[in-house]
């Protein structure tokens, strides 16, 4: 067993500012050594459109009727809504590897783990973060990082409704076709639905990638 402990917490679909003050608040426990492991919290959003540092005013295309929030991540623009595996790590690098782009990298392969057990043959893209099957993207990944400890994360498409992506241009790639696991006919070997086939799935992506022993959490979300 992993002397390094991932707390998981499936806490279900949490509006979208809750949960940016939640994974903070958690950040900035693990900055500050009130908490001593690592964190990943699990979630789904009602349907949001979120703005990273380096997004364009001309990427978003209809944003009538939907949220929208600027947040300090990385990246460009990007939907969150029902039917997405929505994954904020808030992990200290410094018991890993103190190094961003590392980081980043092995984000693409927990997913790309977890898609193989869905049966999801699935790939990074030269160029671009995030990851992609058979040329449509199917997770967008967007960071942040503080005194080596990160939040935000990923976005895993599963059920999502992909005609919601056509109110942006997302993650600012023209032309993008975006894809999920429902649309690829992903499914694991176990029982249960696919949403809990791919919640396992991601969790043992990140056991396999990170080395850890993931737990599930206890600790109280904001509501």
């Amino acid at each position: 067993m992993s002397e390094r402990v991932l707390e998981v917490l499936d806490a279900g679909r949490v509006p979208y500012r809750e949960a940016l003050e939640w994974q903070r608040s958690v950040a900035q426990a693990r900055i500050g050594a009130q908490l001593d492991h690592d964190v990943l919290l699990l979630l789904e959003h009602p349907a949001v459109v979120t703005v990273g540092r380096t997004a364009q005013p001309r990427h978003l295309l209809d944003t009538a009727g939907i949220e929208v929030v600027e947040v300090e991540r990385g990246g460009d623009v990007t939907y969150h809504g029902p039917g997405q595996l929505v994954g904020y790590p808030i992990l200290d690098l410094r018991r890993y590897r103190p190094d961003l782009h590392w980081y980043l990298r092995a984000l693409e392969q927990t997913l790309i783990e977890a898609l193989a057990r869905l049966g999801i043959p699935a790939q990074p893209r030269a160029g671009y973060t995030g990851v992609w099957v058979r040329g449509r993207k199917i997770a967008s990944i967007g960071v942040h990082v503080k005194q080596w400890v990160t939040w935000h994360g990923f976005a895993l498409n599963v059920s999502t409704d992909l005609a919601q992506f056509d109110r942006i241009i997302a993650c600012g790639i023209p032309g993008v076709e975006m894809t999920s696991v429902e649309r690829e006919g992903g499914r694991g070997k176990g029982e249960g639905a696919v949403w809990e086939q791919a919640t396992a799935a991601v969790i043992a992506g990140f056991e396999q990638v990170f080395g850890v022993t993931a737990t599930a959490g206890e600790l109280a979300s904001p509501r």
